[in-house]
């Protein structure tokens, strides 16, 4: 998937953070939603200028993010 057809960064725009083309909803919003438990079908409900492709863009454009990225091993937690 070409994710550079749908996810745009544009400083005049949420300071330049990565937003689904044509909206200010950004990758990071997106995907806290996602980690909230919301479904795909939510999303697309609440916010209706997004389809599927849009959602596959923040997808393949997350993992070639973290692609780039190091990525740290994080302790765990004392219980």
């Amino acid at each position: 998937m070409n994710w550079r057809k749908y996810i745009v960064s544009d400083k005049a725009v949420l300071v330049g953070k990565p937003v689904v083309k044509g909206t200010r909803l950004s990758v990071e919003f997106l995907l806290g939603l996602l980690a909230q438990g919301w479904s795909e079908e939510q999303i697309l409900a609440e916010y209706s200028q997004l389809d599927k492709k849009a959602l596959k863009a923040l997808y393949a454009f997350t993992a070639e993010s973290m692609r780039e990225e190091k990525l740290f091993a994080f302790s765990r937690p004392a219980a």
